[in-house]
């Protein structure tokens, strides 16, 4: 029961909230008569008019965001070095980089594909992973978001419920569907594809951090496909019209 109520803390903590505001706002946009289809979400914000002001803020939303990554490598810290146990390590370098590469590949180019077709049958929402402008500091501050998003996701979905769950005796792919429910459900803003898109990415992770019992990648992918998401936006919306 205690361990129970600490899963349930942590996900409070971390991507509850993510997980439902996004419920809530898909009942509210689907509520509304341009629907799903005719409705946009933006990722990345912009949060003041002044610019120094806006950094700050982008920084500092990031940085906060990791803090439940380090309460949960602080709680897994009392069974010994969460990070071997993980297989969060950097080594082997050129291991974890090409095995992240293929992951980010092999979910991204589909990814795409479904994204767009949710577009076409109004099943997701536009998604504009940019608005901060040219400003020097966009793209160092897109990828510090991204380098973010990557730590929290799969530190906390991945990495603390896998070795979690499997203390409290669920079965193999029953920790994959549990991990790749959560991970979609806080995705239901973007939408139904959004959510689908998610949890096949959930699927793909988990069973590839089963098979190989390593963190490092699944960081190295999803880094690369939020670094190609909101840079590859803010760089291509300046000269293609419809985005």
């Amino acid at each position: 029961m205690k361990l129970k109520l600490e899963i349930a803390i942590v996900f409070a903590l971390s991507l509850g909230k993510s997980a439902t505001y996004s419920v809530v706002s898909l009942i509210a946009v689907l509520s509304t008569p341009k629907g799903l289809g005719g409705s946009s979400v933006t990722i990345n914000q912009t949060l003041s008019d002044q610019p120094w002001l806006d950094v700050t803020y982008q920084l500092l939303g990031t940085a906060f965001s990791l803090v439940p990554v380090a309460l949960c490598l602080f709680l897994l810290s009392a069974d010994g070095n969460p990070f071997t146990k993980m297989g969060f390590e950097a080594r082997p370098v050129y291991s974890n980089l090409w095995q992240g590469f293929a992951l980010a590949a092999a979910i991204g180019i589909p990814g795409l594909a479904l994204y767009f077709a949710a577009r076409q049958l109004g099943l997701s929402a536009q998604v504009i992973t940019s608005n901060l402008g040219t400003n020097w500091w966009t793209v160092p501050v897109l990828l510090f978001s991204a380098l973010g998003a990557a730590l929290l996701e799969e530190v906390v979905v991945v990495g603390y419920f896998f070795e979690r769950l499997q203390k409290l005796r669920r079965s193999k792919w029953a920790t994959i569907f549990i991990s790749s429910a959560v991970r979609g459900s806080y995705h239901l803003y973007q939408g139904f594809g959004g959510f689908v898109g998610n949890f096949a990415m959930g699927i793909a992770f988990g069973w590839a951090y089963r098979k190989f019992g390593k963190l490092t990648p699944l960081v190295v992918a999803h880094f690369i496909l939020d670094a190609v998401s909101f840079v590859g936006y803010a760089w291509a919306k300046s000269f293609i019209a419809w985005l």
